[in-house]
Order: structure tokens, then sequence, then C-alpha cells
């Protein structure tokens, strides 16, 4: 019997050493209290190192735990519960705290009832506390990403059909209620009619498969407010249920906003509200492509006295009058017809199945509602007018390239003979004048620039009456060389280059050539560049990334760059020319503004844009020396540009003996057709001169 009950006793030592259960054994009467050596170890001590008082539990409790430890022993003793449960935190022998759950209960009492002996274990429970406080971790930043993002979680218990929604999700289905349970149909109700088969149908998905379904659909509030929102379901499956259905949703509406809008402005001109360039060339292949829209009228329009408006009146209202006569178009146009402004002051049409007739009758009305449009400026203000060019399209072979090119042609036509007026294509009219229409300029103009046709040429800008060599300055200039060999002024593909959308094209080949053939005569000093820039470049995003590239392949320095904007330039995009000369500045490249005092804007943009250089226009310049007037203007700006810290540069000077200038020097535009690297500072490209005068003061 003693070796039965030592094995026994041997046996429980081991299977608590094993369990790592400390035990306690409370006689209440005696207050004593009985620990065993597993608890101590529990505790990193040796049996027998603590001394065994009947508190000593409760002064290595931590502070924190014990009134709720206590509060726990003295509810069970009063009956109020079955058992004594409760965690607290123990202090380690190296002072560390454990986490301990200690459950016990009453194994003896008097013959009155009243309790006399308590036991109880007591476990480690440190790393599932240490989990617990992760997984709170995680928790927290799960919800606060939540939060965040806007998102609700939902689940539904298929078995019970019941749902839940969180406090997020009711709040996107502005649904009030204190609690998460909602109806199991309720959710139904909302749907909106166009788009509740699709979803139903989508949420039900999930139950055959352990995938994430992801829908989008409108959702209509008590309220009436219809809202987007997004919804990720998954199917959970559990054992002996049916599972469960769970889901997050996000009210997407102003998402869906901003794609819209996003959408429209890919598509339609900020300014006007018509379509863009782009956007109308997919219309008309669409038109020319649909055999039963034919015949397509194309009509190409010009204002007339654009330029002066904005001389006269401002950026501002320059931008108005195009608004008005955007709106003035739009209420002449047929239903089916689309407008577009092609940028500037250019606006374009297509109307299906118009016949010629009835395209004669359109543009008139166009001319009128024009010159009658209400520009919201001064009655004393110039009148705006319009040149139309009108192409007919009756083949669907026909390219939307050659379509506009035609309208275009008719529309110069509709210029030269006075204005104000419309023009229709015609194909013998522009075979039997010898020339060639502007769609296929603008196509010679980008084949020239991989067949070596298009030429560099370069005008030295000297210091008045010093040798070039004390400026090294040159402004790089384009000259494109038909197939014939004879040369192309840049007044006929440059303004065809703007039209046709190629203008930044056309720049960027003239700084990548300029730049790769004299970057190293530039990064010794021994030459600067300066390059025109067109509308299209100034408002091109990705030109500095461009420039910055070159100038890094190059050797090219930025300081060695300038750059030339005009006034014509600046105003078809005001903004995109001031965040260009920041950039410019900011860079130490040299900024010049071109054909200064041509427009009675020059000064404004001389106050916006804090520009290195001014270049006067040279119709002040080429009779200084008969006309006081003159000289009197380009005397004033000399003033205000030297008061500025700007140099200024003077176009069209031509050497005379009777005229009463300094005039020693003058400069030969040369062309860069042998242009090398290596050539020593005086002369830094072979050249043949060419005609062509500039002068710097």
């Amino acid at each position: 019997m003693a070796e039965e009950k030592r094995r026994k006793s041997e046996f429980w030592a081991l299977a608590l050493e094993s369990a790592h259960l400390g035990v306690w054994d409370w006689d209440i009467l005696s207050g004593e209290c009985f620990y065993s050596p597993t608890w101590s170890q529990m505790l990193g001590y040796k049996d027998g190192e603590l001394a065994n008082t009947s508190d000593l539990w409760l002064k290595l409790t931590h502070p924190d735990d014990r009134a709720r430890a206590l509060a726990s022993g003295e509810r069970h003793i009063a009956g109020l519960s079955a058992s004594i449960e409760t965690e607290l935190r123990l202090k380690h022998k190296d002072g560390h705290w454990i986490w301990v759950l200690d459950r016990g209960g009453i194994v003896e009492r008097d013959e009155t009832g009243k309790p006399v002996r308590l036991m109880g274990v007591q476990t480690d429970i440190s790393r599932q506390k240490e989990a617990e406080a992760e997984l709170e971790r995680v928790n927290v930043r799960f919800r606060l990403a939540l939060a965040a993002s806007g998102t609700g979680i939902w689940h539904h218990d298929i078995d019970a059909n019941k749902s839940y929604w969180d406090a997020r999700t009711r709040e996107i289905f502005g649904l009030v209620a204190d609690t998460d349970e909602v109806t199991a149909d309720l959710w139904h109700t909302y749907l909106h009619p166009d788009d509740k088969v699709a979803t139903e149908r989508a949420h039900r998905a999930p139950l055959a498969s352990d995938g994430v379904v992801a829908s989008q659909y409108r959702i209509v509030r008590r309220d009436g407010e219809i809202r987007h929102v997004e919804s990720l379901v998954r199917f959970i499956a559990a054992p002996e249920t049916a599972g469960q259905i769970l889901g997050t949703v996000r009210d997407i509406t102003e998402d869906k906003k901003r794609e819209r809008e996003l959408a429209y402005a890919a598509h339609h001109d900020a300014l006007t509200g018509l379509f863009n360039r782009a956007a109308f060339d997919r219309l008309l292949a669409e038109h020319i492509a649909t055999e039963r829209l034919l015949p397509l009228a194309v009509f190409y329009v010009d204002l007339d006295y654009f330029k002066a408006l904005n001389d006269f009146a401002g950026h501002a209202a320059g931008d108005l009058a195009l608004k008005g006569i955007a709106a003035a178009i739009l209420g002449c146009l047929p239903a089916s017809a689309r407008a577009a402004r092609l940028g500037g002051d250019e606006f374009a049409l297509l109307v299906p199945n118009c016949e010629p007739a009835a395209a004669e009758t359109l543009a008139d009305a166009i001319l009128t509602a024009v010159s009658d449009a209400d520009l919201g400026l001064p009655v004393t203000s110039r009148k705006l007018a319009a040149s139309i060019g009108i192409a007919f399209v009756d083949d669907t072979a026909t390219t939307v390239a050659d379509a506009l090119a035609c309208a275009d042609d008719a529309c110069y036509a509709a210029k030269a003979a006075g204005r104000n007026r419309f023009a229709v294509f015609s194909a013998d009219a522009a075979s039997g004048s010898g020339g060639l229409n502007a769609a296929r300029v603008a196509a010679d103009t980008v084949d020239a620039m991989d067949d070596g046709r298009l030429k560099l040429f370069g005008q030295e800008i000297h210091l008045l009456g010093l040798p070039w060599r004390q400026s090294r300055h040159v402004e790089v200039l384009a000259r494109l060389a038909g197939r014939s060999g004879k040369l192309i002024p840049p007044g006929e593909f440059i303004p065809v280059a703007e039209r046709f959308g190629i203008a930044s094209r056309l720049d960027r080949w003239i700084i990548r050539t300029a730049l790769s053939q004299h970057g190293p005569a530039m990064k010794s000093g021994a030459i600067t560049l300066g390059f025109n820039l067109s509308a299209q470049t100034l408002s091109d995003p990705l030109l500095w990334d461009f420039v910055d590239a070159v100038i890094a392949e190059t050797g090219a320095p930025h300081s060695g760059i300038g750059f030339e904007i005009t006034e014509t330039a600046a105003v078809t995009n005001f903004d995109a020319a001031e965040q260009f000369v920041r950039k410019a500045r900011e860079r130490q490249c040299r900024v010049s503004l071109d054909d200064f005092g041509a427009g009675m804007s020059s000064f404004e943009y001389l106050r916006r844009f804090p520009v290195d250089q001014i270049k006067i226009d040279g119709s002040f310049i080429q009779n200084i020396a008969q006309s006081r007037f003159d000289r009197e203007i380009v005397s004033a700006i000399s003033g205000i540009a030297r008061s500025l810290g700007c140099s200024v540069v003077a176009e069209k000077i031509v050497c005379s003996r009777s005229a009463r200038l300094p005039v020693r020097a003058a400069t030969g535009v040369r062309s860069w057709l042998e242009g090398t690297t290596g050539a020593s500072p005086a002369r830094p490209m072979r050249c043949r001169r060419k005609s062509g005068r500039a002068w710097q003061q």
C-alpha cells in the first residue's frame, strides 16, 4: 500500500512537471499555502528557495492584477462562481513578468458547509498572451487600414440565414442601426434595378469556389442617392455547417466620378468642352469607315483676327472669346455632327450624310454665328470672323490625314481669297496648282527627319560692332529640302507641322541633332546654341525629361543652351509657357522672348516671364534709320531691358552707309551640313554663308 502510494505520488509529480503546472493548496483555517516544486520552477526558483507563506503568491502578483485575482477567489468562496479562473502576471526570478492562468476551487468544507480548503493549478500562458498581443497589434493595423480605406466588412451565415454588417458597411448603405445583425434580404433591397441581376449572380459565385470574387455595382440609398460600391466576396467553409460568405464593401462613388472626369479630359478640350484633336481623329476614322455615313463633310475652321483680339484685350479675353465661338458653332450644327478644337484658334467639324448644298448652307450659318457671337468684350472691339475649308469624303479608303489636309487646303484658299468666307476643296484645282497639299508637306517633313533632307542652319548673333567670337552664340534654324533638292522655307512647313501635331517632334529632332553634333564644342565653351520652340513643345510635359536626357548623352551644358519663345506660342498655352520658363531658369538655361513688341501683350509677358533676353521684332528695326517712331520704341524697349538685367537682340539689321547706326558687323545664316565638334573656338563649325542678319546690343 505504501509502495503504491509512493508510485502515485511520483506519477503525479512527473505529470505536473511534464505539463508545466504549478499546484497550490491553501488551508483557509490555518492560512498556510503549499506550493508545488513545479510552481517554483515555473517562476525560475529551486524547490525551497521561496519562503512558503500564505500571501507569497500575492506578493509576486503584478500590482495591476491583484484586485482582480483576489476578487475571483472571493466570488468563488462566497458561492457566486463555480470555480476560480483568472489570468494574472507573476514576477519571475530574473525580474520579468510571466502570464499564468489560475484555476481552482473548494476541495473541502466543514460540517456546516463552510469552505476550509482550496486547491488549484497555475499554467504559464506567456506565449499565448504574446500571440494574443501580436494578433491584437495586427488587428489594430487591420482596423486602421480599413478605416483609412473606408472599407466595411460583412458576413452571411448560410445555416442561420443571418447577415451581419459592421458600422462602416451600414454607413455606406446609409443604414441607421445599433447592432451588426441585419435581415438576410436587406442587401437585395438596396441594389440598383439595372445592376440587381448581375450583382446577385456575382455574390452567388463564391459558393462554388474558394476564390475571391470582385464586383462593382450601384446601390440606391433610402434617401434616393445613388452610390457606386465595390465588393470582394469569398466563401468560408466550416466543419458540419453550410459555411459563411465573407465580404468587404467600399464606396467608390468619388473614384467613378474621377474616372469619368479623366475620361472626359482625355477626349475633350479643357477650355471649350469640344472634342480634342486625338478624339476627333478617332471619330473621323470611325465615320469614314462607316459607308452608310458617307458622303461625309469635313470642315476646317480657322478664326480670322484672333491674334489681334488677343493683342488688344489679353489672353483671358481670348479664352473667353474661344468659349463663345465654340458655343456659337455648336448652335449651328445638326445633331449628328461633331466639333473639335484642334488647338489655338482652329476648329474642325464632321457632318455625316452631308451633300454639298447642305454643307455650304451650314458654312454660311457658321460664318454668321462667329461674326455675331457674344464674346463678352466691349462693343468697340473688333469682331471675329472665320475662314472655312470644306472637303467631302465618299470613299472608305480615305485616310484621316488626307481628309483633314484637303479641308485645310480649302481653308488656306478661303484666307487667301480675303477671309470671312468658305471654300470647297477641289482635287483638280489642287493638282493643277502644282503644289503639295498640307498633309503631304507634313508627311514629307517627317520623312525628311529620317532621310537627311531636313537641314540645320545657324544664324550667328554678334555683339554690335564686334566679331562673332565675342559672343559665340548661334540661333539654330531648320530648312526642308524638297525631293527635287529645292529648299522649302520654314514659313511653309513649320505652320503645317503645327497644324498636324508634329511640331513638338520637329523641335525634338532639331535639339537632339544640334546637341549631338556640337555637344563637345559647347562643353568647352566654344559655342552656345539657341532654339525656337513651338506652342506644342511648350505644352509638352515630358520636354524637360527629353532635354535632360540628351544633355546627359551629349555632354552639352545647360548653361550653353538658350530657348526662344514667341508671344504667339505663349498665348496658346500661357500656363505651360510660364512653367517652362521657371524650369529653364532652374537649370540655368537662358530664355529669350522672341518677336518682342509685335503684340500688345508683350509687356505683360515680360512681367510674367523672368527671361534673360529680349529679341525686338524686326518690324521695328528694318526702317529704324528713317522712322523716329521706331527709334523711340527700340530705345524704350532697350532701356526697360537694361533695367531688368536683360540683354537685347535686334532682328533684320541691314548694313548701310546711310544708316545712322554704329553697325560695323553683321552676320549670315550658316549651313551646318558639315558641322564638326572638334573645330577651334573661333570656327566651331565648317559652314557655307547664307542670307540673313542679326544684331545684339
